[in-house]
């Protein structure tokens, strides 16, 4: 008997079913890959993986940090609808649904540190987003190169500078006898002790951000001006265009991309704002302006061990800070045509 002949998708029958697929096609609009392609696409992502196995063994450490410390963690938001204990089961003893989340909505406490976190996220997009593509451009206009290098490395320096040190800095510079009231008592002023009031908690925390902040922003709006073609710039001297319509014709159109992306990222983690910082700088007595989520999830959860409720106030922050990014990422696509996904 003779042996049954190997299928060939390039004989009669591998055309007449491709005349059959063009005849009657997809009623779902997709297009159906053939045997060739697919074997094409598993081969070369062999092949990839087998020339460059060393360069993919690079990505398995963060991979492995990521899977341990980002996803396997969410596991632990069961407890938001379980009653945990102390010392007994990681995922909680009772089952008791959304008590915990009817719990914080009826808290007047939380409703204060909610909206103080909108506030004070507002306040540093408002004046950290935008000041670094301002001072990018200006940093652009500078051509002594030793100058242009002074003025980067002065505006860097206070990224590297830890939490700790500039909320003690801070402390120091707004203290009763601090630089800030002796300067307003040579003035004529009365010294304030302005890290004890609530009304001035805002303006600290948002000033020292822009200190820390905007000059390590800087970065990747110089880079997107090291991108932009010359021969648009000289098109635009040739029409008559000044460097403030170059500025706004040429330049931020060519860092809008890098701006968007920037921004889209900041909106995502509005909800988590300054906890570090806040944590260091506020007091009982600034509570009303200065307490935001993460610090009152600190208290719940790590100083009144009410795990359960931090947990659903921790997953409810989530929710907010995914609907918000989500949210940008629609509008930018379709305002701006620029997006993350």
């Amino acid at each position: 008997m003779r042996g049954q002949e190997p299928f060939d998708d390039t004989g009669p029958t591998s055309v007449l079913v491709q005349k059959a697929e063009t005849a009657f096609p997809d009623p779902t609009g997709k297009t159906l890959p053939n045997r060739r392609e697919t074997r094409a696409r598993t081969g070369s992502w062999r092949r990839a993986l087998g020339r460059d196995w060393q360069l993919y063994t690079l990505a398995v450490l963060p991979l492995a940090f990521f899977v341990l410390f980002r996803y396997v963690p969410m596991l632990g938001n069961i407890i938001a609808f379980r009653k945990y204990e102390p010392g007994g089961s990681l995922f909680g003893e009772t089952w008791v649904g959304l008590r915990y989340v009817k719990m914080f909505l009826a808290d007047p406490s939380f409703w204060n540190v909610f909206t103080n976190t909108l506030v004070l996220g507002a306040l540093t997009l408002l004046f950290c987003f935008p000041l670094p593509i301002v001072l990018a451009l200006l940093l652009n206009e500078v051509r002594n190169a030793k100058v242009k290098r002074f003025l980067q490395s002065v505006s860097y320096l206070p990224h590297f500078l830890s939490v700790v040190i500039v909320a003690g800095l801070v402390m120091q510079l707004v203290a009763i006898d601090g630089p800030v009231n002796q300067l307003v008592k040579a003035l004529g002023g009365e010294p304030t002790a302005f890290i004890q009031k609530p009304e001035w908690f805002r303006t600290i925390f948002v000033s020292s951000e822009v200190w820390q902040t905007v000059g390590w922003g800087t970065i990747l709006y110089l880079a997107a001006l090291t991108t932009i073609d010359e021969q648009l710039y000289e098109a635009a001297r040739m029409d008559g265009a000044g460097r403030w319509r170059q500025i706004w014709h040429v330049t931020l159109p060519g860092i809008r991309p890098t701006a968007v992306t920037l921004l889209i990222l900041n909106i995502g983690t509005f909800m988590t704002i300054g906890f570090e910082k806040v944590l260091l700088l506020y007091n009982p007595l600034t509570y009303p302006t200065a307490d935001v989520i993460t610090t009152f999830l600190y208290r719940m959860g790590v100083e009144s061990s009410n795990l359960s409720y931090a947990a659903a106030i921790g997953l409810f922050e989530a929710l907010v800070g995914v609907v918000l990014i989500v949210s940008a990422n629609l509008i930018s696509r379709r305002a701006v045509g620029t997006s993350l996904w």
